[in-house]
């Protein structure tokens, strides 16, 4: 879309993990860090900001290897950022995600309190993310990250979760994953959606004007906030038995089964949208770049293709909300990276064999409040926007058992109830990953 990058980002300083696609395949690890000494501390930061890679795109961004940093408000005042400053920051952030675990439904078995140590604890400093095509290159990155923290005895590693691309490709629950994200102005990389144009770069990176005409409230001094993002982190459990027999239990083959499930989704497990193949699985469609997002919501308001409350659907509603002028969809777009842990639950089981999976969220922007915490608390957890107020998304909504989730169609409505909850949040951080600039101003603080 030509035209468009009208923003010049500085890509030599922000980091690479804000505006870069994750490979396909891919592994990762995340780490966690606890900061016991402030010149440790800073130290750490030192040679982090040395190995950390910039946005700027490379020949061949698909086989490229890297890290991205990021520290809570914990873990800001751990290095001494002078309190002004720790003030400045977005009040969502300074509170961390457990203490808005209720406002974001995060209760009963998702509450804090259930949660996997030491998410959600004020002892989570630094979060390491290492993503890569191969394990090889992974190794490589975190060998890197690794010699950052190594024989800095006030430097603690509290936590590691390997994650890995599943041999399908797709997420625990079987679906192609990582579909539609939105483009940035001025990063190079053009729309996967031609009737989407890029996002201003204020909604994604902080330091420019953002889809309001102004800039987002940026933490002080500028070097320390410009160029920057936030990122929320969430480990979620996903129960894909209960999620299959609830299938089994409302189908009346395995054809309505893969039917039921692209209905709560959006998509068929192969990727193609309902919105373009409503009837059947498409899996050239699905695995089609060019075409798998080129689709819009507005021509079917009531949703015989995809059901408003469809999980993509609720996610990005696109222009489905246009006739209300009191939504702007633009203004909730964010950028999700989710990566797979965990083995997946062999074909056709319907028994939980008691594994650990499930997903590894990550949403970068600059509003942590009217992105993230907006779509999960006003579009996957409730349904006033689509006239539903009693159904919330029926995959990764907080479902209690008791909400239901209304598939239109002719000439009855089918409305399936009673849906349990099949996604657990084991815990997560709110943090904020600098630029480069920045973190040389933190490992030289006075």
């Amino acid at each position: 879309m030509p035209g468009n990058d009208r923003v010049a980002l500085e890509l030599d300083d922000i980091q690479s993990g804000a505006l870069h696609e994750r490979p396909s395949p891919y592994v990762g690890a995340y780490l966690l860090l606890r900061i016991d000494d402030r010149a440790a501390g800073r130290e750490l930061v030192r040679r982090l900001q040395a190995v950390v890679d910039t946005g700027r795109p490379s020949p061949d961004p698909a086989h490229d290897a890297w890290m991205t940093v990021a520290f809570t408000y914990h873990g800001l005042e751990a290095l001494g950022v002078p309190q002004s400053s720790l003030e400045s920051f977005a009040p969502e952030f300074r509170e961390g995600m457990a203490a808005r675990a209720a406002h974001l439904g995060d209760v009963g078995e998702s509450g804090p309190e259930h949660w996997e140590k030491p998410l959600g604890t004020a002892d989570v400093h630094v979060a390491i993310a290492v993503l890569s095509p191969d394990l090889a290159r992974l190794q490589a990155v975190v060998v890197k990250a690794r010699r950052a923290h190594q024989e800095l005895d006030g430097i603690t590693v509290l936590w590691r979760q390997d994650c890995y691309q599943l041999p399908t490709g797709r997420t625990s629950f079987g679906f192609k994953d990582g579909i539609g994200q939105p483009a940035v102005e001025g990063s190079g990389r053009p729309p996967s959606n031609p009737h989407e144009r890029p996002l201003k770069a204020g909604e994604i990176i902080l330091g420019y004007p953002d889809e309001t005409g102004e800039l987002p409230p940026m933490p002080t001094p500028d070097i320390l906030g410009r160029n920057g993002t936030y990122v929320v982190f969430r480990k979620l459990h996903t129960k894909v038995a209960a999620y299959r027999q609830y299938l089994r239990a409302k189908a009346t083959d395995r054809q309505e089964e893969a039917l039921l499930g692209a209905k709560m989704v959006g998509r068929w497990q192969g990727g193609a949208p309902l919105a373009l193949s409503p009837d059947r699985d498409d899996p050239e469609l699905g695995s089609d770049p060019q075409r798998n997002n080129d689709f819009l919501y507005g021509d079917d308001p009531r949703g015989f293709k995809c059901p408003v409350g469809a999980h993509a659907r609720r996610a990005n509603p696109r222009d489905a909300l246009d006739n209300d002028g009191s939504v702007n969809v633009r203004l909730h777009r964010m950028i999700r990276r989710g990566t797979s842990y965990g083995p997946a639950l062999p074909e056709g089981v319907l028994e939980d064999d008691g594994a650990d999976r499930g997903i590894i969220f990550v949403f970068v922007g600059a509003h942590i409040k009217r992105q993230f915490e907006f779509v999960k608390t006003q579009w996957l957890n409730d349904g006033i926007f689509i006239g539903a107020p009693n159904e919330a998304d029926p995959l990764v909504g907080s479902g209690d058992g008791t909400t239901s989730f209304t598939i239109p169609q002719r000439p009855i409505r089918r409305r399936l109830q009673q849906l349990p909850p099949f996604v657990i949040t084991r815990g997560g951080e709110y943090c904020f990953a600098p630029s480069l600039a920045a973190m040389r101003w933190l490992a030289e603080l006075p």
